[in-house]
């Protein structure tokens, strides 16, 4: 029997809420802070525009709700969800046959790859054909395939420079036609901030990814390494929204706000808090991600009419 098949009689097709939550909603901060983030930048370089916002934050939620899917399918079919502690998984569950996941995956991977080319002939910017695809690819990849690279632990560096530096330069660009100074320091801050989301993940699930084997970098770290890394990351998002207020509004330091409604959990991480008892800082990573992208919105529009 394939992967992509189930047992006669075992479950098929999920409800509408298991599919939400198979979507894993919760992560979706980490794909429109990006886009506000560089739309933004855009806005305090004189060239925001509405339409190709919406096409950009159109597609960085249908590749992060692909990506979920994808996950879900991969990781589903090779076993490893079968010490999770976090939210329910489709395949892992037995609630969805697999193959079901993987075309809502790829489903959402080509609505993704049609609204990117839409963006690509609007902005003329012909460049960013081969790095779309590359987002495609790599979001497939990550847990798919025979050597999915999210079980090297290389996970962390797709999140940061697809989440971070292509999401939130990529809005830029599509916007102001050109890569604003200010927007270099603003994708790096968002791209770490969206790696914390995925670090705070990983050591809640260190335990149960490894005794299934599966090789992220808070296992090859250690668990002591991970949390220090996790505070880092939040430290280096902060100097990175400095470095953009002075090369833009110091009314940008707004986004700071966002940095400190994070610091009790990167105590509450520091302090060794396991299991459920980090999914507390996982969600305030990734709403930490989003809310300093909008107060940097908001810094950016003062900076300009006071």
């Amino acid at each position: 029997m394939s992967p992509d098949t189930t047992a006669p009689g075992a479950p098929g097709m999920p409800s509408f809420a298991q599919w939400l939550s198979g979507a894993r909603p919760r992560t979706l901060p980490i794909s429109v802070a990006p886009v506000i983030a560089g739309s933004a930048t855009a806005y305090a370089a004189g060239g925001f525009a509405a339409l190709p916002a919406v096409l950009a934050l159109l597609v960085s939620i249908a590749l992060q709700i692909g990506v979920n899917f994808a996950n879900d399918y991969s990781d589903g079919i090779r076993g490893t969800d079968t010490h999770r502690v976090g939210p329910m998984r489709l395949v892992g569950s037995g609630v969805a046959r697999p193959v079901l996941v993987k075309r809502a995956a790829f489903g959402c991977f080509g609505f993704a790859g049609v609204l990117g080319l839409v963006l690509v002939v609007m902005s003329r910017q012909w460049w960013l054909l081969p790095v779309g695809a590359a987002a495609i690819l790599a979001a497939w990849y990550y847990t798919g395939g025979k050597r999915p690279y999210g079980y090297r632990g290389l996970g962390e560096v797709f999140v940061f420079v697809f989440f971070g530096l292509v999401a939130v330069l990529g809005t830029t660009v599509v916007q102001l036609r050109r890569i604003d100074a200010a927007s270099i320091p603003v994708a790096v801050a968002i791209g770490l901030l969206a790696v914390a989301v995925l670090v705070s993940n990983n050591l809640r699930d260190i335990g149960g990814d490894t005794a299934s084997g599966k090789r992220t970098l808070a296992t090859r770290m250690g668990d002591r390494p991970t949390r220090v890394f996790f505070a880092a990351l939040v430290a280096a998002a902060a100097v990175g929204y400095l470095i953009a207020a002075a090369l833009s509004t110091w009314w940008a330091l707004l986004a700071l706000l966002g940095i400190g409604y994070l610091v009790p959990q990167v105590l509450v991480v520091l302090r060794g808090a396991t299991g459920r008892d980090l999914i507390g800082p996982l969600k305030a990573a990734g709403f930490a991600d989003l809310l300093s992208a909008a107060l940097l919105a908001v810094g950016v529009v003062l900076g300009s009419v006071l």
